[in-house]
């Protein structure tokens, strides 16, 4: 090509041009359209296409591929200090299409859960029907990651006034028991629920730190317990501990790390 530089990677400017053709309005492309519009070969877009999935740049989706969590992670470095739901609600989605399964975005009011944000499961597992629903914080795993994240005055001060409702019959209502869980919780980085709030649905979540570090809300992922195996349990634990890391990029979060 006249004027193109000598230093300039084919395959690198490819990429870069497949990655742009994706936008707001097409959020999914098959092989044979981006084929098409970057004028490649369809064997030459299969194998970047596979190369930029393998490093999460872009997922497989029903209609073909769609941009990955990694792009998500790389604009938190370009535009920090997002509010919660400008974080939030683009990996959400990520994450909803990744595992197939309902997101929810959490933060503490006392000793409940309030679902600020929600995207449902193409499946559609109806814990609660609208965003604002409000649900014990002890019998969720975004109420549990919440916890576990308070100072230990702050949690006794509100444990003072717990007054534990079996739910289910999994739902914890010792509070020694509950403790135990919730430094658990904090050591590991994510907390479960199983079957604590409903009878036949699991959920994972994972803490959102803000810019200074603080919790300031829990990102989860429910689901039911036929669709749950140890497998697929650990997949979605994974990805929403992935997920929950680039919504606190975005919002500014730089953690440290141990030498």
């Amino acid at each position: 090509m006249e004027g193109k530089p000598h230093w300039e990677l084919g395959s690198v400017r490819n990429a870069a041009r497949l990655l742009k053709e994706f936008s707001r309005t097409d959020r999914e492309l098959g092989v044979s359209e981006l084929a098409r519009r970057l004028g490649l070969a369809t064997s030459t877009v299969h194998r970047l296409l596979a190369t930029l999935t393998a490093e999460k740049l872009l997922e497989k989706a029903p209609g073909g591929y769609r941009l990955g969590l990694a792009l998500h992670d790389i604009g938190a470095n370009v535009s920090p200090y997002l509010d919660l739901h400008e974080a939030a609600l683009p990996v959400m989605a990520t994450l909803r299409h990744s595992t197939g399964e309902t997101v929810q975005l959490a933060v503490l009011d006392g000793l409940e859960s309030v679902y600020i944000d929600r995207l449902e499961s193409p499946h559609t597992v109806r814990i609660f029907s609208r965003v604002g629903t409000r649900l014990p914080a002890t019998t969720t795993s975004t109420g549990k990651v919440l916890l576990a994240a308070l100072a230990p005055e702050e949690l006794d001060a509100r444990l003072q006034g717990w007054t534990p409702h079996r739910i289910t019959p999994f739902t914890i209502v010792d509070e020694g028991t509950l403790r135990a869980r919730l430094q658990e919780i904090a050591e590991r980085g994510w907390a479960d629920n199983r079957e604590e709030s409903r009878v036949g649905v699991l959920s994972v979540g994972a803490p959102v730190h803000g810019a200074d570090g603080a919790v300031v809300a829990a990102l989860s992922v429910a689901a039911p317990t036929d669709r749950s195996g140890p497998a697929q349990h650990r997949r979605i634990r994974t990805a929403v501990v992935e997920a929950a890391a680039v919504i606190s990029r975005r919002l500014g979060h730089a953690p440290t790390t141990s030498p």
